[in-house]
């Protein structure tokens, strides 16, 4: 059995450890957004995300009612005033987002950033359906999307893993074969999950978010926050933060080779603050809109980070 407490590992996913996870993803629950979860949303919060309840019965008003459940029709109707009743939502349907585009096929040290999200996902998948909510998931890469409509059942996900499965053998995918451009690919699936998701819903965005800065992609993000309630999970290597000691390095993108040389000192300030500036334009663009951001790094076990924010409580 894979240990937990360790970086994810390898070039390509392997899914039977994906389907392995599932006892790992016993000891979260993604119904706990704890206070550190809660902080990375900011001060601002989106205007609309789905009530969550439904609504039950309609009753005389009581000292301590909030009066904004006062129910002004049937007040003025029986002269005396009163307030609707509501109980919470039994369920919150979760979709999970899995971004498996060649940008995500690079990595340093441990693993690729496209094995990353798959791991990531497979965790929040199995805890969901662990937790009784109908999960499904939009899988994509530069050619294409799966969909996979939420249900309460472990063909499901498994369903969902297979897909992502799928997607990352492929990686990497030749350059000119996406059907639209790298800049607008995120913006679209986006569309397409505003098309598919349910008012309410809990959804999971894992992506290295390439492409998040183009105007398509903030109103995409934007209408979605309105009526949803978004996670981003952000994955990255260390080596986009900052380029290698000093020298020459071979570099490949599975198709073509070459070579990157470090030595120039103003060239490696310049790439760490572009690549600085990024990380803080994404992350304050997510919190403008309430949506919390988690830095998951390829030196990083998945399982450990979702646990910091997502871990049962110790007694």
């Amino acid at each position: 059995m894979k240990d937990i407490t360790l970086p994810a590992r390898g070039a390509y996913v392997d899914l039977t450890e994906l389907i392995g996870l599932r006892f790992a993803a016993a000891q979260l629950q993604l119904t706990r957004r704890n206070r550190a979860l809660s902080a990375l949303t900011g001060p601002n919060k989106a205007s609309f995300r789905g009530r969550g309840i439904d609504f039950e019965e309609v009753r005389s008003y009581q000292p301590g009612d909030d009066i904004r459940t006062i129910d002004w029709r049937v007040t003025a109707r029986t002269g005396t005033a009163h307030t609707k009743l509501f109980r919470e939502e039994r369920e919150r349907p979760v979709l999970i987002v899995v971004d498996q585009r060649s940008n995500l096929f690079f990595g340093s040290r441990h693993c690729c950033k496209s094995v990353l999200a798959a791991q990531l996902a497979s965790l929040l998948a199995w805890s969901a359906l662990g937790n009784g909510d109908r999960v499904g998931g939009l899988v994509f890469n530069e050619q294409l999307h799966h969909e996979i409509r939420p249900r309460r059942n472990r063909r499901t996900v498994l369903a969902l893993l297979s897909q992502i499965d799928s997607c990352n053998r492929q990686l990497p995918l030749p350059a000119g074969d996406g059907d639209s451009d790298d800049d607008d690919r995120l913006a679209a699936v986006l569309g397409n999950l505003r098309r598919i998701v349910r008012p309410g819903s809990n959804v999971y965005l894992i992506s290295d978010f390439l492409g998040a800065d183009t105007p398509a992609a903030r109103e995409q993000l934007f209408r979605l926050a309105q009526h949803t309630e978004i996670t981003a999970l952000s994955c990255t290597d260390p080596m986009e933060a900052e380029l290698p000691p000093p020298g020459r390095y071979a570099v490949t993108d599975g198709y073509r080779r070459s070579e990157l040389n470090t030595a120039n000192p103003k060239l490696r300030e310049r790439y760490r603050l572009d690549r600085s500036r990024h990380r803080e334009t994404l992350a304050r663009e997510l919190q403008r809109l309430g949506i919390p951001l988690l830095q998951a790094s390829t030196e990083e076990p998945p399982f450990l980070l979702l646990q910091r924010y997502f871990g049962e409580r110790r007694r």
